[in-house]
């Protein structure tokens, strides 16, 4: 399938003798063991797959291997071992010049500080990338014009860096990426600089490009919520290792291990879970028939609440060919609101109880 990205198996050390700590390392040998002989494993057996026109998100804390996996994926850094696959590619088996031809063309980059040329206009920065690969200056300028538009920029080619606000600026970045019309975009932290509301905003512009474009992306962040709203499929990193990897809802719902649910805390389940992620499937062939609203798995959970609130009964939810699929109470709802529910709460033992929370830290 084009556009697809598959990381195999990949490791990246630095400091003496790497190859000997792979190896370590794939015996069962402990990374702080070899941090005190002076080698750092950055990451550690990471695999994954990214589908085409897929959001996929990378989250972990600093320190984590997030962005040294990311440099990995464009060969910015050669991987100690393992492989990068793109659009059927071998990026780990090609020459250095083959490399550069495919980051020039086929893989695009944005970075969280925008790394814009304060001497160049916005359309000449947008055009950069364009002008490295040869394209003629009258066709590179229409595209990154046209970029530039999709990014909400029209109107500014002319203008300099400096007379753009942080978001703007930021804008400029992601149309250089658009403009080269690369099939994978691979975003480091590129909204964190930004403020919380122009970060938003620009998690939005995105969201919105993708619905267009379908990009293949792969986008880094240290922020739950940012990573809950963004992505198709999220891997988790601690450590230099992906511990869990799955949709928003997945981890949500089970994480797969103590440092995920305390990661996973504070996220505002309201805005990641839909009716499919909470409801009982467990129901009986007349609940949806007394001609109330109904759900479908894709009803966003707020959305739920408030159908909930107007019902006297459990919400029926239905599938396309309108058959029931499964009810979700209200007691189920507040359960999942709970702080400290990480994983589904049995609609028939209340709160508080000792079998309640068996359910949550199953």
């Amino acid at each position: 399938m084009s556009s697809r990205l598959e990381a195999e198996n990949l490791y990246k050390v630095f400091g003496r003798r790497p190859d000997e700590a792979v190896e370590r390392l794939r015996r069962g040998a402990d990374r702080e063991e070899l941090r005190a002989e002076g080698t750092t494993a950055a990451v550690i057996d990471a695999s994954f797959t990214v589908e085409p026109g897929q959001i996929f998100v990378v989250m972990g804390l600093s320190g984590s291997g997030k962005s040294t996996l990311l440099r990995m994926l464009n060969g910015l850094l050669e991987p100690t071992a393992g492989h990068v696959r793109f659009d059927g590619q071998d990026l780990t088996a090609i020459s250095d010049r083959e490399l550069r031809e495919v980051r020039s063309q086929k893989i695009s980059m944005v970075f969280q500080h925008f790394a814009l040329f304060p001497h160049r206009s916005v359309r000449e920065n947008a055009a950069y990338g364009l002008e490295v690969q040869g394209v003629p200056r009258a066709e590179r300028e229409r595209r990154a014009d046209e970029a530039l538009a999709l990014c909400g920029l029209a109107g500014w080619e002319k203008s300099w860096p400096d007379e753009l606000s942080g978001g703007m600026q930021q804008r400029v970045g992601l149309a250089r990426a658009l403009a080269t019309d690369a099939d994978l975009l691979l975003m480091d932290e590129s909204f964190s600089a930004l403020d919380p509301l122009i970060r938003r905003d620009m998690q939005d512009q995105l969201l919105d490009l993708q619905k267009t474009l379908k990009k293949t992306i792969v986008f880094i962040t240290h922020d739950l919520n940012e990573a809950m709203r963004l992505g198709d499929r999220i891997a988790v990193m601690r450590d230099g290792r992906i511990v869990q990897t799955g949709t928003a809802e997945d981890i949500l719902i089970r994480p797969a291990d103590d440092y995920v649910a305390s990661f996973i805390q504070d996220v505002d389940r309201s805005r990641v879970l839909t009716a499919g992620a909470v409801m009982d499937r467990e129901v009986r062939g007349d609940e949806a028939e007394c001609g109330c609203e109904t759900a479908t798995p894709d009803t966003p959970f707020t959305e739920l609440c408030a159908m909930s609130a107007r019902l006297s009964h459990p919400v029926a939810v239905l599938d396309a060919k309108r058959k029931l699929v499964g009810v979700v109470s209200g007691q189920r709802l507040v359960g999942f609101l709970g702080d400290e529910q990480t994983a589904p709460v049995s609609c028939d033992s209340p709160r508080g109880t000792d079998g309640g929370k068996a359910v949550a830290h199953a």
